[in-house]
């Protein structure tokens, strides 16, 4: 289960302030559960876990299995929360240095053209026995045709089906059930399609198969990510408290003036779920003029980077610590050598141990300099945990966007930079 502390920050309110932002964030629990709210047709996030599909979810499990051992490089080319997800959960949950099975490399979510002509480079060279890279892609996208996204794909795919005679199983699609540019390309070429849950929008979809394949063909348990969302999603409807209450502290922090929220941790296995949470929110909430600025750090690194603006600077600042309570890797500080470092006093100490302290110290120190303080908790680093942590960040974000009585679930502003774009190229 999922914890969040909230009683550091709490302290920056008064009781009427907080009482007041709870009845708004309990009619926004409402609104979620009864799909009254704007944007309700977009609540399918919540169906796939009160009435899993377990067939769909052994699929997806097999075929990344699949990949797993047979394929080199795995590619998935997409945008937003048609990456965003995936690759949160493959940097929580997959060794940063000696990951088995395929390389999982990202395009289609910026329009670099050195980055393609790299990746293409990458591709082509040979692997240390001479052999040729086995090459999977994944492209996943709604409608097929996103620019980002659709750019890559046409060079990617190109060159898969150059470089291999079997090009058509090489290539799987995740998109819209019918309609959109890459349903016309699965019927002429015969890919492998999955498909996007109509009522599901792509910050919300990594618990659907634009965030289950690439999770699995990563060797990561997709069943055990999933079950740890139910349980999440079980837990919450019984008793939705916590949830509640956070989203009443963040209503009352924006009214008060707080306009950024900063999601860091101290482990930097997180800190690409923190970008997920980025857009998951900022998408979400950044409407009509309202809304707190998500960001991601990762500490310590950014604490010598942006801790004396965190500790001294504007005080407009909201900040969240992702926590893991308990770690497998129990690396100690070396003795017996001539250090000279003036370390001793930590030798045979856990570094686990050194980081929490250095995160408690990182806390205290903010609160001193007047930073609201929200620290949620995970009990391990575990595929379950982090499904129940990708749940838990979804109704959070129902609720409180309800909450600044906003639609949580469209993005019309996403659409003003296309227009533009597209004048230009001349579309």
């Amino acid at each position: 289960m999922i914890k969040a502390d909230i009683s550091r920050a709490r302290k920056f309110l008064t009781d009427q302030e907080y009482i007041h932002a709870h009845t708004l964030a309990t009619k926004g629990l409402e609104e979620v559960r009864q799909k009254t709210g704007p944007g309700s047709e977009w609540l399918g996030w919540r169906d796939l876990l009160a009435k899993p599909n377990l067939e769909l979810i052994t699929q997806l499990s097999r075929l990344g299995k699949e990949i797993h051992v047979s394929a080199d490089v795995f590619i998935v080319c997409g945008i937003g929360g048609s990456y965003l997800g995936a690759k949160a959960v493959i940097d929580a949950l997959t060794p940063a240095f000696t990951a088995k099975g395929p390389e999982i490399l990202f395009a289609g979510h910026h329009m670099s053209g050195a980055y393609l002509n790299d990746l293409l480079a990458y591709l082509k060279t040979p692997k240390a026995d001479g052999s040729k890279k086995s090459v999977v892609l994944n492209v996943i996208s709604k409608s097929g045709s996103t620019l980002e996204t659709a750019l890559s794909f046409r060079v990617l795919r190109k060159f898969i089906h150059e470089e291999f005679e079997d090009a058509s199983k090489r290539i799987i699609c995740t998109t819209s059930e019918t309609g959109g540019v890459l349903n016309e390309v699965i019927d002429q070429e015969g890919y492998q399609k999955f498909i996007i849950p109509s009522d599901v929008g792509g910050r919300f979809s990594v618990l659907t198969p634009v965030g289950l394949l690439p999770i699995a063909v990563a060797g990561i348990s997709i069943e055990a990510l999933f079950e740890g969302a139910v349980s999440s999603y079980q837990a919450l409807e019984d008793d939705a408290d916590v949830i509640v209450e956070y989203a009443a502290l963040r209503n009352a922090l924006h009214t008060k003036g707080i306009t950024i929220d900063i999601f860091a941790s101290f482990e930097p296995e997180l800190l690409s779920f923190g970008g997920w949470i980025q857009q998951l929110l900022g998408e979400s909430e950044g409407k009509d003029g309202k809304g707190i600025f998500p960001t991601v750090a990762g500490f310590s690194t950014d604490l010598h980077s942006l801790g004396q603006f965190i500790q001294d600077g504007t005080r407009s600042l909201l900040e969240t610590f992702l926590v893991v309570d308990e770690v497998d890797a129990q690396l100690t500080v070396p003795s017996g050598l001539a250090f000279g470092d003036g370390l001793e006093y930590l030798e045979g100490d856990s570094f686990h141990s050194i980081n929490s302290k250095a995160r408690m110290g990182t806390i205290e120190a903010h609160c001193e300099g007047q930073v609201p303080i929200v620290t949620i908790h995970l009990p391990e680093l575990s595929a379950k945990s982090i499904g129940a942590l990708i749940y838990f960040y979804e109704i959070l974000t129902g609720v409180f966007v309800y909450s600044l009585g906003v639609n949580p679930f469209n993005q019309p502003g996403v659409e003003d930079y296309k227009k533009a774009m597209y004048r230009l190229l001349g579309k």
